[in-house]
């Protein structure tokens, strides 16, 4: 606005208070703000604010804005650079108008301070009339306001030039930049100024916003790098390591300082190849088993790797991915059921026979010696196997069982070592790692030791003095650590005179021996089993069950001699349970084979399951009827002898009721 238009909008003003009709001279944005402020009552001779903040909530106000303070300042020193000494002054708001920040020449800031035009003012159209400030908030567009145009009279001696700060992201009004000075100064190129500083101020303000977002992904990215399970190394275009991650040093034993800046082909040795596929290639690689170089030896790892590219599509490094096959295993392990699950607690009974072994078990289960489990079949050597695991420093390392009695012979070498991708006709595709790589870190249990063929023998002699084994099919040695506890029902020093089984072998896993006594030997532990498995079948059934034995049970129970041992002892167990039409356990319930009749015994003596069952069959029959007749009797109490009512209770017919009260002699 030309400053020679003042005087005609002064008129146009004061035509307007008392008509409240506009002149052409008056621009419609100013002729519509001063109509709101007409319908706000703002007192057009006044001018002053009387809406100024307090210093505590203004302390509050610039903290909440720091950051466009801060990044508004320089451009606000820059703005008045070009002013200075004009009698202008630049001021910065938030988004509701109130003034945060302001600076100019002093004589102009103290006219400001006569109309509390200073920090904390709420300078808005409702609180001070037209203004540029509060216009540019009502328009959302920048805006210049000169003289008359003002609605108040105080405010005619300025002209100010003001330009809201919009989000260009969310298109968030966040402040208002405005330059005000003498109106005799008016000249468009002020708001010009305005505009441009505005504009270079979001500009910051998105930098910043990037750089946020930048910072956000970085540390989203770091903290995914830091918390991988895998180990992962970033290299550059020249093979350098450029950063590991935590799992990536415990792989490699050695801290991130001691490795970055030096070659990858330094670290994996002659695995090389990965970092040629990477670079070289530029290849992918994916599941590659690779040997790591480390201060205590080699670890072997499953590794993957791909290249990383620049804006113009160039390789300029490549991140590699370590996963300690160990890991995997214990996790395959882990999810397959490879754990131990008993404790030496689990192991039943009270006889001093079976407490001596139990402690001569549990004060060798730290040890990293080999255990040689001995006794018959079903004394428990799986469970104390599996109880020494659990007291061991191994415990959180697999359990890995095989039973070598039970696996073909061609088959057996495979089970136990493993085999390579095409070693043989049927091979899986990949390979397939074996027990000894299963169970690295934790026991392999080799339950039937004396069934093991002797070719065999020989290849488990070499891996229990070498600690190293061989996939079939492969040249690769992979270092294995696992403890031996091996059982057996056959007496080893026989099977060694007998030429079938290797006397360095046997010395070599008889390190610890321990014989578990059959249950004959000890038979005051079978009626506390018997009491255990009792417990244990009535929780599985639920319902509150509690099964108990005859006397007479218990007595053929404690003379039997138990060949399977505890096995059977269960299994026997269950089978009574299973026949049995209540909760109490007869001799009529037991086997045949135990079931041995005393003199005095009486007539019932089955010989024969069938006999079991059906004399099992009759007895529940006459439960089931007794149960009948207590029913029928109850409701026909209840019912004071209405028949129609019982049926309808009862769900049968008149008829079948009148039947019953016949069968059981019952009368109305």
């Amino acid at each position: 606005m030309k400053s020679s238009v003042l005087p005609e909008i002064e008129r146009a003003w004061q035509n307007y208070l008392f008509t409240g009709r506009f002149g052409d001279v008056v621009r419609p944005e100013i002729a519509e703000s001063w109509q709101r402020c007409r319908r706000a009552d703002v007192d057009p001779y006044d001018g002053v604010c009387h809406c100024v903040l307090e210093q505590r909530n203004l302390r509050h106000l610039l903290e909440t804005h720091s950051e466009l303070i801060e990044v508004a300042r320089p451009f606000m020193e820059k703005l008045y650079r070009f002013v200075e000494g004009s009698g202008f002054i630049v001021m910065l708001t938030d988004e509701r108008g109130y003034i945060m920040a302001n600076l100019g020449d002093a004589d102009t800031l103290e006219n400001a301070l006569k109309i509390n035009f200073v920090n904390g003012a709420h300078w808005t159209e409702e609180e001070v009339g037209t203004n540029a400030i509060g216009t540019a908030l009502s328009l959302r567009r920048p805006i210049q306001v000169s003289g008359a145009e003002h609605y108040c009279q105080k405010h005619h001696g300025w002209t100010c030039s003001a330009a809201p700060i919009i989000d260009q992201m969310s298109g968030r009004l966040i402040g208002v930049l405005d330059l005000s000075g003498p109106s005799e100064e008016t000249h468009l190129h002020t708001l010009g100024m305005v505009v441009a500083a505005v504009a270079a101020i979001v500009d910051q303000l998105r930098v910043r916003e990037k750089n946020r977002e930048l910072a956000l992904s970085n540390n989203r990215l770091t903290n995914i790098f830091q918390t991988m399970s895998d180990g992962v190394v970033l290299i550059d275009k020249a093979g350098i390591i450029i950063g590991i991650n935590p799992v990536a040093e415990q792989i490699f034993g050695r801290p991130n300082e001691n490795l970055r800046g030096r070659a990858i082909t330094e670290i994996v040795g002659n695995q090389a190849f990965c970092a040629e596929a990477i670079l070289e290639k530029h290849q992918s690689f994916d599941e590659t088993e690779v040997m790591v170089d480390t201060p205590t030896g080699h670890i072997h790892c499953v590794s993957s790797g791909k290249p990383t590219m620049d804006d113009e599509g160039q390789v300029s490094g490549g991140v590699i991915l370590l996963h300690p096959i160990q890991k995997i295993h214990s996790l395959v392990n882990r999810m397959g059921g490879s754990q131990a699950t008993f404790h030496f607690r689990d192991i039943i009974g009270d006889s001093v026979e079976l407490r001596e072994v139990i402690e001569l078990a549990a004060s060798t289960a730290s040890s990293m010696s080999n255990v040689l489990l001995q006794g018959e079949s079903g004394t428990g050597k799986e469970v104390f196997a599996q109880a020494i695991h659990n007291r061991s420093p191994r415990r959180r390392g697999p359990f890995v069982a095989i039973n070598c009695g039970a696996i073909p012979r061609d088959l057996i070498a495979s089970e136990l070592f493993g085999y390579v991708e095409g070693a043989f006709t049927g091979a899986r595709r990949g390979g397939r790692p074996g027990k000894f790589e299963l169970a690295s870190g934790g026991t392999l249990f080799l339950d039937e030791i004396g069934d093991m063929p002797l070719e065999q023998q020989v290849a488990l002699l070499r891996v229990l003095q070498e600690k190293k084994i061989t996939r079939i099919g492969s040249d690769k040695v992979i270092p294995v650590d696992v403890r031996i506890i091996c059982a057996t029902n056959k007496d080893l020093l026989e099977e060694v005179r007998q030429a079938r089984f290797r006397e360095d072998l046997y010395y070599r896993l008889n390190v610890i021996s321990i014989v578990i006594p059959p249950l004959r030997d000890r038979p005051d532990d079978i009626s506390v089993l018997a009491e255990y498995f009792l417990k244990k079948f009535g929780r599985e059934m639920g319902a509150g069950a509690s099964f108990y034995m005859d006397d007479e049970v218990v007595k053929r129970l404690m003379q039997y001699d138990w060949p399977g041992n505890v096995r059977q002892l269960q299994n026997v167990l269950e089978r009574m349970v299973n026949i049995a039409d209540g909760y109490r356990l007869g001799i009529e319930h037991l086997p045949v084979e135990i079931y041995q009749p005393r003199e005095d015994a009486p007539d019932f003596q089955p010989s024969s399951l069938a006999q079991v069952v059906r004399a099992a069959r009759k007895n529940r029959e006459k439960v089931l009827e007794e149960q009948e007749y207590r029913e029928l009797v109850t409701l026909l109490q209840q019912c004071g002898g209405n028949i129609s009512q019982v049926a309808r209770k009862m769900e049968v017919s008149r008829n079948t009721i009148y039947r019953k009260m016949r069968k059981y002699k019952i009368k109305r």
